[in-house]
């Protein structure tokens, strides 16, 4: 059994207007007026694989504008583990609650391969929330709908099985950040098993059983360090029906 989903070769950045963000990001949600004029925030900076960007309970409130690569958003429970809570990809924003409220960073950030994203100041992030309404509004909006799949997420595990837990937690990602190949997508990220597990809700042994079931059902296949849905609308059936 390979010890983690795939993981991306570094690529050079792309022009600004040539990164394929996914429709339900904010920047590829954005009109392209409102677009450019997040964009020119802040500077563009790079950082490598595992390294933090911000820790939990700091006090600072720069904003990142996530432009590619892959980051993972932890938190620290009571017995002292560190709990997978989200993962976000290029055309997200990080940081943004302790911009807007002030309080300390509420999880830890880590970059799970290459980033290029541009570091913007508070101050600056909270200016142009002011000038530009409607951009404003799009950013409430994907505020709320993190929370919203926060608590869906913990709302649709209850009562369920493992296999259809995992298969729920695979659905979503390939839903957002996943990319077409014919019936299914190919997720492309460094996000290991255990990390999955977390996200599952799960003991690692028991994700290593569902993706079995899932395998022999024809929903994924896997391979070194990737995994592919080889049929979205059957993983559909078996996480929902």
């Amino acid at each position: 059994m390979d010890d983690g989903l795939a993981v991306s070769p570094a690529r050079e950045p792309q022009p600004r207007e040539q990164w394929p963000w996914p429709r339900p990001s904010l920047l590829g949600g954005l009109g392209q007026a409102h677009r450019d004029r997040l964009l020119a925030l802040g500077a563009r900076v790079r950082y490598p694989a595992e390294r933090i960007l911000i820790r939990e309970s700091e006090e600072t409130d720069f904003v990142l504008i996530l432009l590619d690569g892959v980051v993972k958003a932890t938190g620290r429970t009571r017995d002292g583990r560190d709990a997978l809570l989200a993962v976000r990809m290029g055309g997200d924003l990080v940081g943004e609650l302790a911009a807007v409220d002030g309080g300390p960073r509420s999880a830890t950030v880590t970059t799970c391969g290459p980033v290029v994203a541009r570091s913007v100041t508070g101050e600056a992030f909270r200016d142009c929330m002011r000038r530009d309404p409607q951009l404003g509004q799009a950013v409430n909006a994907a505020v709320v709908a993190k929370l919203r799949s926060a608590n869906t997420h913990r709302l649709d595990f209850t009562g369920c099985d493992v296999t259809t837990r995992l298969a729920r937690v695979l659905h979503q990602i390939a839903r957002t950040y996943g990319r077409p190949v014919g019936r299914g997508a190919a997720i492309h990220w460094p996000l290991t098993q255990p990390e999955l597990a977390t996200l599952a809700g799960a003991a690692e042994p028991s994700v290593h059983k569902a993706l079995r079931r899932l395998r022999e059902a024809g929903a994924v296949s896997t391979g070194y360090r990737t995994v592919t849905i080889d049929d979205l609308a059957l993983l559909n059936s078996i996480a929902f029906d």
